[in-house]
C-alpha cells in the first residue's frame, strides 16, 4: 500500500498468517480468539470433546439460551467498523480546524514549530503497529499549528485561496470515495505498484526543488513556476486522490477482516495524512497559478 499508515499494519493488508500452515494468499484474516470463518477447514485439535477452540461442550439448555439471545454486534465483538473509523476521522478533522483557526487568530508565526512537531510525530505514529489515540491527537494538533500559520501566509498573499483549496480538498475527497464505491477504479497490485513508483518520484522530485529554493540556487517556486508548476501541481493532486482510494481498500479489508476496534485510530490518522497532503498541494497549486497571472 501507498500510505505507510496501512502499508505496515498486518490488518489493513495482506491477510495475517496465523500458526503453522498460516492463511494462504488472499485468504481471509484471522486473529486471536476469532472463530474461523465459514468454509474454513478445521485445524487440527480444533474440535473435539470440548467443543470448538478447546471449550468443554455446551448441553441442551445453553444451547437453547445463545439461540435465543440476540445476535452479537459489533460493540460486543469489539471489532472494527466503518462508523468508528467515520467518528474518529471527524473528530480529529474537528480538531484540526479548530487548532488551525486558533493559531491563524492568534499565533500565526508558530507554523514552523507545527510543521517540525508533525512531522517527527507523523513519522512515529506511521510505523507504529499498534495506535496510540494520544500521540495521534497530538499530531493533529501539531499540524493544525502548521496549517493554520501556513494558510495564513498564503491569504495575505491571494485572497479567497484558503476556501478554494478547502472546497477543493472536499470535492475530490468526495468524488475519490464515488469512485471506490462504484467499483470504476479498482485497487490492483498494478495499481498500487504504479502508485507507489509515482510517488517516490515526485517526493524526489518534490526535495530537490526544495533544497535548490532554499540554497538560492533557484528562486520562487523553483522548478514548480509558471504552466510548468501547473502540471506538477494537477499530477500531485492526481497522486493523493489516488492515494485515498487505496486508503479506503485497506479500510475496508480491515473491516471485513474483523480487525480490532482499536484500528479505527490508525485508519483515522491515515486518512488525515492523505487529506492534509490533498489541501496542501491545492494551497500550493492555487498559488502558483494566481501568481502566474
Amino acid at each position: 500500500m501507498s500510505n505507510p499508515v496501512f502499508s505496515r499494519s498486518d490488518v489493513f493488508g495482506e491477510p495475517r498468517r496465523t500458526g503453522a500452515a498460516g492463511a494462504r494468499r488472499g485468504g481471509t484474516a484471522t486473529y486471536p480468539n476469532q472463530t474461523p470463518a465459514y468454509g474454513t477447514p478445521p485445524q487440527p485439535g480444533q474440535y473435539g470433546q470440548y467443543g470448538a477452540a478447546g471449550q468443554q461442550a455446551m448441553d441442551a439448555s445453553q444451547l437453547d439460551a445463545m439461540y435465543q439471545s440476540p445476535s452479537a454486534t459489533t460493540a460486543d465483538t469489539k471489532r472494527l467498523t466503518y462508523d468508528d473509523v467515520i467518528i474518529k476521522t471527524g473528530g480529529l478533522l474537528a480538531l484540526l480546524v479548530v487548532v488551525g483557526a486558533a493559531t491563524w487568530t492568534l499565533a500565526p508565526g508558530l507554523w514552523v514549530f507545527g510543521m517540525i512537531a508533525g512531522l517527527v510525530l507523523g513519522l512515529v505514529n506511521a510505523f507504529k503497529r499498534n495506535p496510540s489515540p494520544v500521540l495521534i491527537i497530538l499530531y493533529t494538533v501539531a499540524q493544525g499549528m502548521f496549517l493554520g500559520g501556513i494558510s495564513a501566509f498564503y491569504e495575505a498573499q491571494f485572497s479567497g485561496i484558503v476556501l478554494q483549496a478547502v472546497l477543493a480538498t472536499v470535492a475530490t475527497f468526495a468524488g475519490a470515495l464515488f469512485l471506490f464505491k462504484s467499483g470504476k477504479v479498482r485497487v490492483t497490485p498494478k495499481f498500487t505498484r504504479w502508485l507507489i513508483i509515482a510517488m517516490v518520484g515526485y517526493a524526489a522530485f518534490s526535495l530537490i526543488n526544495l533544497v535548490l529554493v532554499w540554497t538560492g540556487v533557484l528562486s520562487g517556486w523553483g522548478m514548480r513556476g509558471g504552466v510548468w508548476g501547473i502540471v506538477i501541481g494537477l499530477v500531485a493532486v492526481g497522486l493523493a486522490a489516488a492515494s485515498l482510494i487505496v486508503d479506503f481498500d485497506s479500510i475496508k479489508r480491515g473491516v471485513e477482516a474483523g480487525a480490532p476496534a482499536k484500528m479505527a485510530w490508525a485508519a483515522a490518522f491515515g486518512l488525515l495524512v492523505t487529506l492534509i497532503w490533498l489541501y496542501l498541494e491545492f494551497l500550493r497549486l492555487l498559488a502558483i497559478f494566481n501568481s502566474s497571472d
